[in-house]
């Protein structure tokens, strides 16, 4: 047997946004672009932020050399 939910998902957001201050939607923006910005970066290197690999000539925050 499996337990029922143990709250209801609308009043839990309802209360959270209610007491919230007014910089959440920006703060929630922020991490939801920054989310996206990422698995995009991801997709285009073919690597994980921080992955090292010997087959890349640069590294995912674009630093390579330069003469």
């Amino acid at each position: 047997m499996t337990a029922g939910p143990s709250l209801d998902p609308a009043r839990f957001l309802h209360e959270h946004l209610a007491t919230a201050s007014p910089d959440l939607l920006r703060e929630l923006l922020g991490v939801f672009i920054d989310t996206l910005m990422g698995a995009e970066a991801d997709a285009i290197c073919g690597a994980e932020y921080g992955a090292r690999s010997t087959e890349r000539v640069n590294t995912r925050n674009g630093y390579r050399h330069r003469d």
